[in-house]
């Protein structure tokens, strides 16, 4: 029963803790570090086992590697090769390189400098995609460049995690059969390499064919612990093992369903790992001895800000752009924990020395966040700043363009084709630059800003087209527009039916889904390629876009009513069903 009760405890901790976070904007992984932190020895001491705990959530690090090896397609890494390769290079044995001379100017010998030089170059994947994924950074530049250099230090760990224990070979007398593990790795890895493709793939092909989708993923958790367990067994890293398992699949017919069968598992071990990481957290030896873990933890992200703002630089990014890649990869990673715990068990580094360094990672974790929030206050002061330069915009044109992104450019193009005079409002400051940098007149302002809506002769233009990306600024904007200058005709793009129906609710009716249209499109053109004549298309999609259309007007009123808009999406789509049936006779006449 006390396994329940660790359950037990794990999970309440986990569902309190990071909604919490969440909420707070610091991200999911805080969330469970801190209830680690909670929960632990040093903390309420509820739980007290960590090792057990640690190696059973390592699973979750073995299973984030084998995902990352289902996404390297060798056609993915050959168009990023260069960002990932140069780039992710540069940052990790610059970083590396500045750590191991600290760590000799510490008294610390060559081999222990540049191991944990090494070990804290890397970031956390985990933790730093997802906090750019929501913040909607993931596309933006600096997410992009984040993304490439994160890409190289999941490759680059794999061979550390390989030599760990030829570096513990190295510390004792060096005999023939010292060698031995390290030959029948070097052998495994090879046969696996070669032959692991064509077993593999033949193994899932067996089981795919029965067609019970538990034993799928019964089979998916197989290779990837098996392949794991086998490494682990003739010395090497599981997480190595499993990296392996995932590239060899990676271009197979099976990734996104192992994909898609590992990620729940995945989700749930790591954040389990990240409470073990929490509860590993000495804070007596924190409230102990404050300013080495303080020097520490400075250290660590000063010197990864330092080289990182230089290579935003080098890559030609401006200052915004370079910061929040430096901010946002600044951290320890989650790797820096196995390669500690696997240089301690191979008496490579002494357990004072990691001590320090797992408390010292975890805190560059927690400040991470906190860090980048100080960053957006300090973005926020420059934005007014540059508004208040923005503000005077002189123009009388009828059409205002609220957001120029990717989809009001598309306006924009064809109206200067007409030779129309337009004010183009943009809020994002790197979007700005952009379209200027191409000859483009835009003003850098929040549209939702009354005083910079009059600066803009809202109240004597005609036309307002509302192409803002980000719903809730969107809504803001028309509600402002709508209240003071009812007389412009506002034409609205819109994310999604959801986002359509709270336009409306707003008195909008010059509303038009982004992707309705193009997926339409689609359609009609799979319908043409499966043989349907191009009037019989026509007429299909015609029919059905009136019907959403229709459906879209008379379902309004209920859209905040789950329930009930379930009910009427399941009646309209057997309404459609019918009307299509209908057609059918015709249809067979004429054709």
């Amino acid at each position: 029963m006390e396994i329940f009760y660790e359950a037990i405890i794990f999970l309440v901790a986990a569902v309190i803790s990071v909604p919490i976070f969440k909420h707070l904007g610091f991200g999911a992984i805080l969330g469970y570090l801190s209830a680690g932190i909670l929960i632990g020895p040093y903390g309420l001491n509820l739980i007290t086992d960590i090792d057990q705990i640690l190696h059973f959530a390592e699973m979750g690090v073995v299973l984030l590697l084998f995902i990352i090896g289902l996404e390297l397609q060798p056609s993915r890494l050959w168009a990023l090769r260069y960002s990932i390769f140069y780039w992710g290079s540069i940052q990790m044995l610059t970083t590396t390189l500045l750590f191991t001379v600290l760590g000799q100017a510490f008294g610390y010998t060559f081999s222990t400098s540049i191991l944990v030089g090494f070990t804290l170059s890397l970031s956390s994947t985990a933790f730093a995609l997802q906090m750019l994924a929501e913040r909607k950074e993931l596309t933006k530049r600096h997410g992009r460049s984040a993304f490439t250099i994160l890409l190289f230090q999941d490759i680059a760990v794999v061979p550390l995690l390989a030599i760990l224990p030829l570096l513990a070979v190295t510390n004792s007398t060096i005999t023939t059969s010292s060698w031995a593990p390290v030959a029948v790795g070097l052998v495994l890895v090879l046969t696996i390499l070669f032959a692991g493709r064509i077993v593999l793939r033949y193994f899932l092909r067996i089981i795919t064919g029965t067609q019970i989708k538990e034993i799928l993923t019964a089979s998916a958790l197989l290779i990837v612990i098996g392949t794991a367990v086998l490494f682990d067994h003739v010395g090497l890293s599981m997480a190595l093992g499993a990296f392996l398992a995932g590239v060899l699949l990676a271009d197979s017919e099976y990734r996104h369903q192992l994909e898609a069968d590992i990620e729940p598992f995945k989700g749930l071990l790591l954040g389990l790992f990240f409470m073990g990481v929490g509860m590993s957290v000495n804070v007596s030896m924190i409230l102990s001895t404050p300013g080495t873990i303080f020097l520490v933890t400075v250290i660590i992200i000063l010197i990864k800000v330092v080289v990182l703002v230089l290579i935003g630089k080098l890559q030609g990014m401006d200052n915004f752009s370079s910061r929040r890649l430096a901010l946002s990869i600044s951290q320890g990673g989650e790797f820096a924990f196995v390669v500690f715990a696997s240089a301690l068990s191979f008496g490579i580094l002494d357990a004072e020395i990691i001590d320090v360094l797992i408390v010292a990672v975890t805190l560059s974790m927690i400040m991470t966040p906190i860090l980048i929030k100080v960053d957006d206050k300090m973005c926020a002061v420059n934005q007014r700043s540059q508004q208040e330069f923005d503000l005077p915009i002189n123009e009388n044109n009828q059409v205002i363009i609220a957001g120029f992104g990717r989809f009001g450019q598309i306006t924009g193009r064809l109206l200067t084709a007409k030779k129309i005079p337009f004010t183009a409002l943009e809020k994002n400051p790197e979007q700005v630059e952009v379209v200027r940098r191409f000859g483009n007149k835009i003003f850098y302002g929040d549209a939702s800003r009354l005083d910079l809506l009059h600066a803009a002769n809202a109240d004597k233009a005609s036309i307002f087209v509302l192409a803002i990306d980000d719903v809730e600024d969107s809504l803001k904007t028309a509600e402002i527009v709508k209240q003071h200058f009812p007389n412009l005709k506002i034409y609205a793009r819109a994310r999604n039916r959801r986002h359509a129906y709270k336009l409306m609710e707003l008195g909008i009716t010059r509303i038009r889904r982004e992707t309705f249209a193009s997926a339409l499109e689609i359609a009609s053109m799979v319908l043409t390629g499966i043989g349907l004549s191009h009037d019989r298309v026509k007429h299909s999609v015609d029919r059905f876009r009136d019907h959403d259309i229709k459906r879209l007007l008379e379902h309004q009123s209920f859209h905040n009513d789950e329930e009930k808009m379930i009910a009427l999406t399941r009646s309209a789509a057997k309404e459609l069903e019918e009307l299509f049936e209908g057609d059918k006779p015709a249809e067979e006449e004429n054709g």
